[in-house]
Protein backbone atom coordinates (compact mmCIF):
# COMPACT_ATOMS: atom_id res chain seq x y z
CA UNK A 1 0.00 0.00 0.00
CA UNK A 2 2.98 2.52 1.00
CA UNK A 3 4.54 1.74 -2.43
CA UNK A 4 1.52 2.26 -4.53
CA UNK A 5 1.63 5.42 -2.89
CA UNK A 6 4.96 6.20 -3.39
CA UNK A 7 4.40 5.30 -7.26
CA UNK A 8 1.45 8.05 -7.18
CA UNK A 9 2.73 10.43 -5.42
CA UNK A 10 6.13 10.37 -7.95
CA UNK A 11 3.58 9.63 -10.87
CA UNK A 12 1.79 13.16 -9.95
CA UNK A 13 5.32 14.76 -9.64
CA UNK A 14 5.84 14.10 -13.35
CA UNK A 15 5.36 16.65 -16.06
CA UNK A 16 1.96 16.74 -16.97
CA UNK A 17 3.12 16.45 -20.44
CA UNK A 18 4.72 12.91 -19.53
CA UNK A 19 1.73 12.29 -17.62
CA UNK A 20 -0.94 12.28 -21.29
CA UNK A 21 1.71 10.67 -23.30
CA UNK A 22 0.76 7.19 -22.74
CA UNK A 23 -3.01 7.97 -23.76
CA UNK A 24 -1.74 9.47 -26.76
CA UNK A 25 0.99 6.23 -27.35
CA UNK A 26 -2.10 4.06 -26.63
CA UNK A 27 -4.59 4.97 -28.99
CA UNK A 28 -1.21 5.59 -31.58
CA UNK A 29 -1.04 1.36 -31.06
CA UNK A 30 -4.43 0.23 -30.70
CA UNK A 31 -4.57 1.63 -34.36
CA UNK A 32 -2.68 -0.32 -35.97
CA UNK A 33 -4.28 -3.39 -34.53
CA UNK A 34 -5.76 -5.88 -37.42
CA UNK A 35 -9.30 -6.43 -35.32
CA UNK A 36 -9.04 -2.12 -35.59
CA UNK A 37 -8.15 -1.44 -38.86
CA UNK A 38 -10.75 -0.03 -40.93
CA UNK A 39 -13.14 0.43 -38.29
CA UNK A 40 -13.29 4.01 -36.70
CA UNK A 41 -14.90 7.17 -37.67
CA UNK A 42 -16.27 6.99 -41.76
CA UNK A 43 -17.57 10.84 -43.03
CA UNK A 44 -18.79 10.50 -46.60
CA UNK A 45 -18.55 6.70 -46.32
CA UNK A 46 -15.58 6.76 -49.29
CA UNK A 47 -14.44 3.34 -49.86
CA UNK A 48 -11.83 1.80 -47.47
CA UNK A 49 -8.12 2.40 -47.92
CA UNK A 50 -5.59 -0.46 -47.13
CA UNK A 51 -3.06 0.54 -44.73
CA UNK A 52 -0.06 2.09 -45.96
CA UNK A 53 3.00 4.32 -45.61
CA UNK A 54 1.26 7.49 -45.15
CA UNK A 55 -1.27 5.73 -42.87
CA UNK A 56 1.48 5.23 -39.99
CA UNK A 57 2.15 9.24 -40.03
CA UNK A 58 -1.77 10.18 -40.56
CA UNK A 59 -2.08 8.06 -37.17
CA UNK A 60 0.78 9.74 -35.92
CA UNK A 61 -0.20 13.36 -36.58
CA UNK A 62 -3.95 12.28 -35.10
CA UNK A 63 -2.63 10.47 -31.67
CA UNK A 64 0.53 11.68 -30.73
CA UNK A 65 0.18 15.36 -30.20
CA UNK A 66 -2.55 14.17 -27.31
CA UNK A 67 0.84 13.92 -25.12
CA UNK A 68 0.68 18.22 -25.28
CA UNK A 69 -2.98 18.40 -24.69
CA UNK A 70 -2.74 20.54 -21.55
CA UNK A 71 0.41 21.67 -22.12
CA UNK A 72 -0.21 23.58 -25.48
CA UNK A 73 -4.34 22.82 -26.25
CA UNK A 74 -3.94 25.08 -29.52
CA UNK A 75 -1.22 22.47 -31.21
CA UNK A 76 -3.72 19.75 -30.08
CA UNK A 77 -6.59 21.63 -31.39
CA UNK A 78 -5.03 22.12 -34.45
CA UNK A 79 -2.82 19.59 -35.51
CA UNK A 80 -5.55 16.31 -34.07
CA UNK A 81 -8.14 17.49 -36.69
CA UNK A 82 -5.70 17.81 -39.21
CA UNK A 83 -4.44 14.11 -38.73
CA UNK A 84 -8.35 13.34 -38.49
CA UNK A 85 -9.23 15.26 -41.89
CA UNK A 86 -6.25 13.49 -43.60
CA UNK A 87 -7.69 10.15 -42.13
CA UNK A 88 -11.22 10.58 -43.72
CA UNK A 89 -9.66 12.03 -47.21
CA UNK A 90 -7.42 9.30 -47.61
CA UNK A 91 -10.20 7.01 -46.01
CA UNK A 92 -8.07 5.38 -44.09
CA UNK A 93 -10.81 5.17 -41.30
CA UNK A 94 -8.75 4.47 -38.35
CA UNK A 95 -10.01 3.86 -34.61
CA UNK A 96 -7.23 7.10 -34.02
CA UNK A 97 -10.27 9.34 -34.67
CA UNK A 98 -11.17 8.88 -31.47
CA UNK A 99 -8.51 11.24 -30.75
CA UNK A 100 -10.53 14.05 -31.97
CA UNK A 101 -13.27 14.25 -29.13
CA UNK A 102 -10.35 13.85 -26.59
CA UNK A 103 -8.77 16.82 -28.02
CA UNK A 104 -11.72 19.14 -28.61
CA UNK A 105 -12.38 18.20 -24.94
CA UNK A 106 -8.95 19.31 -23.86
CA UNK A 107 -8.97 22.33 -25.94
CA UNK A 108 -12.53 23.00 -24.51
CA UNK A 109 -10.81 22.94 -20.72
CA UNK A 110 -7.18 24.30 -20.81
CA UNK A 111 -7.14 26.79 -24.02
CA UNK A 112 -7.24 30.44 -22.20
CA UNK A 113 -7.03 32.62 -25.54
CA UNK A 114 -8.55 33.03 -28.46
CA UNK A 115 -11.43 30.52 -28.03
CA UNK A 116 -14.00 31.93 -29.96
CA UNK A 117 -11.41 32.32 -32.61
CA UNK A 118 -10.75 28.47 -32.40
CA UNK A 119 -13.91 27.41 -32.47
CA UNK A 120 -14.84 29.72 -35.33
CA UNK A 121 -11.42 28.39 -37.64
CA UNK A 122 -12.70 24.27 -36.33
CA UNK A 123 -16.15 25.07 -37.48
CA UNK A 124 -14.97 26.59 -40.69
CA UNK A 125 -12.55 23.31 -41.51
CA UNK A 126 -15.35 20.82 -40.78
CA UNK A 127 -17.62 22.71 -43.18
CA UNK A 128 -14.33 22.26 -45.80
CA UNK A 129 -13.80 18.45 -44.97
CA UNK A 130 -17.63 17.74 -45.51
CA UNK A 131 -17.32 19.65 -49.10
CA UNK A 132 -14.05 17.99 -50.15
CA UNK A 133 -15.73 14.55 -49.22
CA UNK A 134 -18.32 15.14 -51.13
CA UNK A 135 -16.65 16.34 -54.29
CA UNK A 136 -14.61 12.50 -53.43
CA UNK A 137 -17.30 11.09 -54.12
CA UNK A 138 -18.68 10.79 -50.61
CA UNK A 139 -22.42 9.44 -50.13
CA UNK A 140 -22.96 10.98 -46.86
CA UNK A 141 -26.18 12.76 -46.52
CA UNK A 142 -25.86 16.48 -44.82
CA UNK A 143 -27.59 15.66 -41.29
CA UNK A 144 -25.01 13.01 -40.69
CA UNK A 145 -22.61 15.54 -41.44
CA UNK A 146 -24.63 17.42 -38.78
CA UNK A 147 -24.89 15.25 -36.31
CA UNK A 148 -21.23 14.61 -36.19
CA UNK A 149 -20.22 18.15 -35.76
CA UNK A 150 -23.11 18.18 -32.62
CA UNK A 151 -21.31 15.08 -31.23
CA UNK A 152 -17.98 17.31 -31.71
CA UNK A 153 -19.36 20.34 -30.07
CA UNK A 154 -20.73 18.58 -27.41
CA UNK A 155 -16.83 17.52 -26.66
CA UNK A 156 -16.10 20.58 -26.67
CA UNK A 157 -18.96 21.96 -24.24
CA UNK A 158 -17.86 18.86 -21.82
CA UNK A 159 -14.59 20.73 -21.95
CA UNK A 160 -16.08 24.08 -21.24
CA UNK A 161 -18.32 23.00 -18.34
CA UNK A 162 -15.03 21.31 -16.82
CA UNK A 163 -12.75 24.08 -16.96
CA UNK A 164 -16.05 26.86 -15.85
CA UNK A 165 -16.56 24.45 -12.93
CA UNK A 166 -12.97 24.91 -12.18
CA UNK A 167 -13.12 28.22 -12.34
CA UNK A 168 -15.69 28.55 -10.00
CA UNK A 169 -13.56 26.79 -7.43
CA UNK A 170 -10.90 28.20 -7.58
CA UNK A 171 -12.93 31.60 -7.25
CA UNK A 172 -14.66 29.50 -4.06
CA UNK A 173 -11.18 28.98 -2.73
CA UNK A 174 -9.89 32.42 -3.23
CA UNK A 175 -12.97 33.75 -1.36
CA UNK A 176 -12.34 31.43 1.46
CA UNK A 177 -8.31 32.32 2.01
CA UNK A 178 -9.35 36.02 1.91
CA UNK A 179 -12.37 35.74 4.54
CA UNK A 180 -9.78 33.57 6.12
CA UNK A 181 -7.17 35.98 6.00
CA UNK A 182 -9.36 38.77 6.93
CA UNK A 183 -10.56 36.71 10.24
CA UNK A 184 -7.18 36.19 11.08
CA UNK A 185 -6.16 40.08 10.91
CA UNK A 186 -9.06 40.64 13.15
CA UNK A 187 -8.40 37.80 15.57
CA UNK A 188 -4.96 39.26 16.09
CA UNK A 189 -5.99 42.85 16.30
CA UNK A 190 -8.65 41.45 18.80
CA UNK A 191 -5.69 39.80 20.81
CA UNK A 192 -3.15 42.67 20.94
CA UNK A 193 -5.58 44.78 21.92
CA UNK A 194 -6.85 42.83 24.85
CA UNK A 195 -3.65 42.38 25.80
CA UNK A 196 -1.57 46.00 24.96
CA UNK A 197 -4.41 47.85 26.40
CA UNK A 198 -5.09 46.65 29.63
CA UNK A 199 -1.29 46.42 30.57
CA UNK A 200 -0.10 50.02 29.33
CA UNK A 201 -3.75 51.65 30.94
CA UNK A 202 -2.60 49.94 34.38
CA UNK A 203 0.86 51.50 33.65
CA UNK A 204 -0.29 54.91 32.46
CA UNK A 205 -2.59 55.13 35.83
CA UNK A 206 0.33 53.84 37.99
CA UNK A 207 2.76 56.67 36.64
CA UNK A 208 0.39 59.05 37.23
CA UNK A 209 -0.21 58.44 40.78
CA UNK A 210 3.58 58.06 41.66
CA UNK A 211 4.01 61.99 39.92
CA UNK A 212 2.06 62.51 43.73
CA UNK A 213 3.84 59.99 45.91
CA UNK A 214 7.41 61.94 45.64
CA UNK A 215 6.88 62.84 49.69
CA UNK A 216 6.22 59.44 50.46
CA UNK A 217 8.97 57.51 48.89
CA UNK A 218 7.98 54.01 50.54
CA UNK A 219 4.56 54.30 48.68
CA UNK A 220 6.52 56.03 45.53
CA UNK A 221 9.00 52.56 45.77
CA UNK A 222 5.64 50.51 45.48
CA UNK A 223 4.19 52.18 42.91
CA UNK A 224 7.27 51.65 40.54
CA UNK A 225 7.35 48.46 41.59
CA UNK A 226 4.13 48.07 40.30
CA UNK A 227 4.78 49.98 37.10
CA UNK A 228 7.76 47.58 36.46
CA UNK A 229 5.87 44.47 37.31
CA UNK A 230 3.17 45.07 34.66
CA UNK A 231 5.72 46.11 32.11
CA UNK A 232 6.87 42.53 32.74
CA UNK A 233 3.71 40.88 32.49
CA UNK A 234 3.27 43.26 29.10
CA UNK A 235 5.93 41.42 27.58
CA UNK A 236 5.55 37.83 29.16
CA UNK A 237 2.06 38.21 27.53
CA UNK A 238 2.80 39.43 23.93
CA UNK A 239 5.88 36.72 23.68
CA UNK A 240 2.96 34.22 24.81
CA UNK A 241 0.46 35.88 22.18
CA UNK A 242 3.39 35.43 19.69
CA UNK A 243 3.70 31.80 20.07
CA UNK A 244 0.20 31.65 19.64
CA UNK A 245 0.55 33.18 16.42
CA UNK A 246 3.69 30.97 15.48
CA UNK A 247 1.54 27.89 13.51
CA UNK A 248 5.92 26.30 14.21
CA UNK A 249 6.38 26.62 17.87
CA UNK A 250 5.98 23.35 19.81
CA UNK A 251 5.77 24.26 23.18
CA UNK A 252 2.65 23.57 25.07
CA UNK A 253 0.58 27.22 24.66
CA UNK A 254 -1.86 27.82 27.30
CA UNK A 255 -4.60 30.85 26.70
CA UNK A 256 -5.49 33.01 29.56
CA UNK A 257 -9.10 30.97 30.91
CA UNK A 258 -11.10 32.06 33.95
CA UNK A 259 -8.64 30.39 36.21
CA UNK A 260 -6.24 33.20 35.72
CA UNK A 261 -8.84 36.37 37.24
CA UNK A 262 -7.39 35.99 40.02
CA UNK A 263 -4.19 37.32 39.38
CA UNK A 264 -5.89 39.80 37.10
CA UNK A 265 -7.89 41.22 39.36
CA UNK A 266 -4.66 41.34 41.73
CA UNK A 267 -2.75 43.19 38.97
CA UNK A 268 -5.91 45.77 38.69
CA UNK A 269 -5.66 46.54 42.59
CA UNK A 270 -2.46 47.30 42.23
CA UNK A 271 -3.21 49.49 39.62
CA UNK A 272 -4.87 51.63 42.18
CA UNK A 273 -8.86 50.36 41.16
CA UNK A 274 -10.42 48.88 44.42
CA UNK A 275 -12.11 45.66 43.10
CA UNK A 276 -14.60 42.99 44.57
CA UNK A 277 -14.15 40.09 43.23
CA UNK A 278 -16.89 37.13 43.78
CA UNK A 279 -17.29 33.68 42.36
CA UNK A 280 -19.96 31.15 42.29
CA UNK A 281 -20.29 27.59 41.45
CA UNK A 282 -18.45 25.15 39.59
CA UNK A 283 -16.49 25.09 36.17
CA UNK A 284 -17.59 23.16 33.41
CA UNK A 285 -15.23 20.25 33.35
CA UNK A 286 -15.33 20.86 29.15
CA UNK A 287 -16.23 24.82 29.14
CA UNK A 288 -13.62 25.34 26.04
CA UNK A 289 -13.25 28.35 24.98
CA UNK A 290 -15.43 29.75 26.92
CA UNK A 291 -13.51 30.45 29.98
CA UNK A 292 -11.09 32.34 27.69
CA UNK A 293 -13.94 34.40 26.22
CA UNK A 294 -15.17 34.65 30.48
CA UNK A 295 -11.44 36.04 30.92
CA UNK A 296 -11.09 38.62 28.08
CA UNK A 297 -14.71 40.33 28.81
CA UNK A 298 -13.47 40.53 33.00
CA UNK A 299 -10.10 41.85 31.49
CA UNK A 300 -11.78 44.75 29.36
CA UNK A 301 -14.39 45.49 31.72
CA UNK A 302 -11.36 46.10 34.39
CA UNK A 303 -9.28 48.41 31.56
CA UNK A 304 -12.04 50.65 31.02
CA UNK A 305 -12.98 50.65 34.54
CA UNK A 306 -9.16 51.94 35.43
CA UNK A 307 -9.00 54.37 32.48
CA UNK A 308 -12.64 56.10 32.50
CA UNK A 309 -13.41 55.65 35.91
CA UNK A 310 -10.38 55.15 38.24
CA UNK A 311 -10.78 54.58 41.95
CA UNK A 312 -14.18 54.06 41.51
CA UNK A 313 -15.57 50.90 43.24
CA UNK A 314 -15.56 48.06 40.79
CA UNK A 315 -17.36 44.49 41.04
CA UNK A 316 -16.41 41.86 39.87
CA UNK A 317 -19.11 38.59 39.52
CA UNK A 318 -18.86 35.72 38.03
CA UNK A 319 -20.90 32.48 38.28
CA UNK A 320 -20.49 28.67 36.34
CA UNK A 321 -23.48 26.90 35.58
CA UNK A 322 -23.62 24.01 34.05
CA UNK A 323 -23.93 25.30 30.30
CA UNK A 324 -22.98 28.68 30.68
CA UNK A 325 -20.95 31.21 32.29
CA UNK A 326 -22.59 34.74 33.82
CA UNK A 327 -20.02 37.65 34.26
CA UNK A 328 -20.99 40.64 35.58
CA UNK A 329 -18.45 43.74 35.70
CA UNK A 330 -19.71 47.15 37.20
CA UNK A 331 -18.32 50.51 38.48
CA UNK A 332 -20.34 53.28 40.53
CA UNK A 333 -19.97 56.84 39.67
CA UNK A 334 -17.55 58.02 42.21
CA UNK A 335 -14.28 57.65 40.63
CA UNK A 336 -12.31 60.95 39.53
CA UNK A 337 -12.85 60.27 35.93
CA UNK A 338 -16.15 58.52 35.76
CA UNK A 339 -17.62 58.81 32.23
CA UNK A 340 -18.78 56.84 29.35
CA UNK A 341 -16.25 54.28 27.75
CA UNK A 342 -14.97 55.78 24.87
CA UNK A 343 -11.70 55.46 22.30
CA UNK A 344 -12.67 53.25 19.66
CA UNK A 345 -14.98 51.50 20.85
CA UNK A 346 -12.76 48.26 19.63
CA UNK A 347 -12.79 46.57 22.93
CA UNK A 348 -16.24 46.22 23.55
CA UNK A 349 -17.08 45.46 19.90
CA UNK A 350 -14.28 42.82 20.32
CA UNK A 351 -16.16 41.44 23.24
CA UNK A 352 -19.94 41.49 21.61
CA UNK A 353 -18.00 39.26 18.88
CA UNK A 354 -16.39 37.16 21.02
CA UNK A 355 -19.21 36.19 23.36
CA UNK A 356 -21.63 36.02 19.93
CA UNK A 357 -19.18 33.55 17.70
CA UNK A 358 -20.33 31.25 21.15
CA UNK A 359 -24.08 31.82 20.77
CA UNK A 360 -23.86 34.03 23.85
CA UNK A 361 -25.35 37.58 25.31
CA UNK A 362 -23.55 40.77 25.80
CA UNK A 363 -24.78 44.33 27.18
CA UNK A 364 -22.29 47.26 28.23
CA UNK A 365 -24.48 49.99 29.70
CA UNK A 366 -24.16 53.12 31.99
CA UNK A 367 -26.37 52.97 35.28
CA UNK A 368 -28.79 55.68 36.80
CA UNK A 369 -25.31 56.62 39.28
CA UNK A 370 -23.32 57.24 36.20
CA UNK A 371 -21.42 54.23 36.62
CA UNK A 372 -21.07 51.15 33.87
CA UNK A 373 -21.91 47.39 34.05
CA UNK A 374 -21.02 44.96 31.53
CA UNK A 375 -22.78 41.80 31.28
CA UNK A 376 -22.13 38.69 29.31
CA UNK A 377 -23.54 34.88 29.52
CA UNK A 378 -21.12 32.99 27.77
CA UNK A 379 -22.55 29.19 26.82
CA UNK A 380 -19.75 26.70 28.00
CA UNK A 381 -19.04 23.23 26.92
CA UNK A 382 -17.53 24.46 23.14
CA UNK A 383 -14.61 23.23 21.74
CA UNK A 384 -11.73 24.73 22.92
Amino acid sequence: MIELRRVSDLWQRCDVTVRDFPLALLLAVASFLPALQSRGTQLGELPARPFDAPAVLVIALECLPLAVRRRWPAVCAVLVPLGFALDQLFAYHTSAGTALPVALMSAGAHLGRHRRGTVVLLSAAYLALAVALNRLGGTEPPEEFALFYLALALAWGIGAWLRSTRAAEAERRRHLAEATRAAERTRIARELHDVVTHHVTAMVVQAEAARYLTAAPERLDTTLSAVTDTGRRAIADLRHLLDLLNPEHDADVRTPSAGDLHALVEQTRRAGQPVEFTEGGDPAESAGSAEFVAYRVVQEALTNALKYAHGSRTVVSVRYREKEIIVEVSTDGSGSRTRSPGGSGRGLAGLRDRVDALGGEFSADRQADGGFVVRARIPAGSPS
